[in-house]
């Protein structure tokens, strides 16, 4: 029983958003269906900030529908320059780096965002995405900010 406490605190602990502030929540049904909006501020890019939006269920569409502990995993983002641009140490590879991560639900589903850096148009790029597949196919959402004068 422990090993379950354990692991419950866990996910718990995964599904609270790190650095995001919720922004706005827009109703979208007589159930109590959100689309949450929050900001994001790049922990080691100073000056962008990305906003996203994703959808939140009511417990009334939880109750009817089941899949009582998971939201859906889809999200949109836009990244902009919110001050004079500072870059930490970020990583560099193709792969770029996780800047923020929330959980979906209460085991494995949850919304990535990456940045990378596209060092020969001086860009970075904010990747949002799900860690799942959905009926074969990934959902995710881009956004750019582009480096003009920005300081190392």
């Amino acid at each position: 029983m422990s090993t379950l406490k354990s692991a419950f605190a866990a996910a718990l602990l995964a599904a609270s958003p790190a650095n995001a502030e919720v922004i706005g929540k827009v109703g979208v049904d007589w159930v109590g269906n959100d689309i949450v909006i929050e900001a994001l501020e790049d922990p080691k890019v100073d000056g962008v900030t990305c906003h996203i939006s994703y959808f939140e269920r009511s417990l009334i569409d939880r109750l009817s529908n089941g899949n009582w502990f998971e939201d859906p995993s889809n999200a949109s983002i836009a990244c902009r320059q919110t001050g004079p641009i500072s870059i930490g140490d970020i990583e560099l590879s193709a792969d770029g780096e996780e800047v923020f991560r929330e959980g979906r639900s209460i085991i494995l589903k949850s919304i990535r965002v990456r940045r990378i850096f596209d060092e020969n148009h001086q860009t970075l790029i904010y990747l949002v995405h799900g860690r799942e597949l959905t009926q074969g196919s990934a959902k995710m959402s881009i956004s750019t900010v582009p480096l003009y004068n920005a300081v190392d």
